[in-house]
């Protein structure tokens, strides 16, 4: 992902555009302001140069024109040697007119003498008119240079406030009930109040919290214990003798659903928990261990179907978490398995990675059946018919505490559940 850029990195970049059109505007100006008067001053002075001449000649006919290095006279119609595209030019002002390979600036014009044409050379002044221009360039890029440097000292001064109030933000815990943040004395009208709307927000948003933990403190200790209630009343009728197996499986069935019961609380509390908080306090799991036992609670469920729940190989891997959601979690996916196949292996798996694998023998998915499956549980809308927390829940559990879920399938050669969690740091 592009690195976004700073506040003051865009308003200085836009300055920066702002001042170099207004600086190539100016110039621009300056430079057509100079030719249109450049053009007038020519056009007056060689005018009078040649009015001059004109009212010299009249009063005295042996009065002759001597030109100098810088200014010719040509006698348009009686002169044999002028140019021939000097002799067709109109009466007016042309600029850059070459003649003899030298730029000039020539006059034309109806007199009681006749068409007459002075020619000024333009190289002196073009000399002059392009050190102009450069010392106007140079100043230019000097004057955006220094304000540039100045402009990004003070917006580098005018951002701080923003600067320092973002940084705060990012520090806050979200466990701390009495985060505020400061805004610093030299700030705007504009950073006041935003800083006040967002502590007003904080301390609207602790209360939230507060009121939202205590009802899962609460709602979790008034569930766990009716739950914790059946749940040993259950064993203990479990235990009678001489219990009819009519009655077994209802209570069988009362056992296993208190389990699923406390489960779903467990993994509410999870949620309801930041995942920082979860990591100081999660166990030490050791999944080579803990899937046999999984394997061995779910063994129940094949009961009345041609299905084999088999173990592969499983090498050493601990994990950090909590040891109850790790359950629900495994639990969950093995039911799907289960509920899932007709006939077959189950096959549960363990990679080094710490990623737990189960194939099942089902009916298996299409792509299009599979995408559908990740769209529902990006949703949340998962389902629980079988039993369980459901894949939904597994989901926002696998988004909060940075598992991965994936699932691999074929239509009718069954399904490949992957769950990775995160390996435990070695000391």
């Amino acid at each position: 992902m592009a690195r976004r850029s700073s506040l003051r990195t865009r308003l200085l970049r836009w300055a920066l555009v702002y001042l170099v059109v207004v600086t190539a505007a100016v110039v621009l100006g300056g430079e057509v302001v100079n030719e249109h008067a450049e053009r007038q001053v020519w056009r007056s002075l060689m005018r009078s140069d040649l009015q001059h001449f004109v009212e010299r000649r009249q009063a005295d006919p042996r009065y002759n024109w001597i030109d100098d290095p810088a200014e010719h006279m040509y006698f348009l119609q009686t002169d044999a040697h002028v140019p021939a595209d000097l002799a067709a030019l109109k009466p007016g002002l042309h600029d850059d007119f070459v003649i003899d390979g030298v730029k000039h600036v020539v006059l034309v014009d109806d007199t009681a003498l006749g068409r007459l044409a002075l020619a000024l050379d333009l190289t002196r002044f073009e000399g002059v008119e392009g050190w102009v221009t450069v010392s106007t360039l140079s100043t230019a890029t000097v004057a955006i240079t220094v304000f540039g440097l100045l402009m990004a000292w003070g917006l580098g001064l005018a951002v701080r406030p923003l600067s320092t109030m973002a940084g705060e933000i990012a520090g806050l815990q979200p466990d701390a009930s009495n985060a505020r943040i400061r805004v610093a004395d030299d700030a705007s009208e504009e950073l006041r109040v935003i800083g006040q709307a967002f502590n007003d927000y904080l301390e609207r948003n602790a209360r939230f919290v507060e009121r939202e933990r205590a009802f899962i403190d609460s709602a979790s200790h008034e569930l766990r214990t009716p739950v914790a209630v059946i749940a040993g009343a259950n064993e203990l009728a479990l235990e009678q003798p001489g219990l009819p197996a009519a009655a077994r499986q209802p209570l069988l069935r009362v056992r296993r659903t208190a389990r699923n019961v406390e489960q779903l609380i467990s993994l509410l509390l999870v949620l309801a928990k930041d995942p920082s908080r979860l990591a100081r306090s999660a166990d030490v799991v050791s999944l080579e261990d803990l899937l046999p036992e999984v394997v061995n609670d779910h063994r129940h469920l094949t009961e009345g179907r041609d299905l084999e729940l088999v173990l592969a190989p499983l090498p050493e891997c601990v994990i950090r978490a909590p040891l109850a959601i790790v359950q629900a979690a495994i639990g969950n996916l093995l039911r799907n398995a289960v509920e899932n196949s007709d006939r077959g292996r189950i096959e549960v798996g363990l990679e080094p990675d710490a990623t737990v694998v189960i194939r099942d023998p089902g009916h298996g998915m299409s792509p299009e059946e599979i995408s559908a499956v990740y769209g529902r549980l990006a949703r949340g809308g998962g389902s629980r018919d079988g039993g369980g927390i459901g894949l939904d829940l597994i989901a926002r559990l696998c988004e909060h505490l940075g598992w991965q879920l994936r699932i691999e399938s074929d239509p009718g050669r069954g399904t490949v559940a992957r769950l990775s969690f995160a390996p435990a740091q070695t000391p």
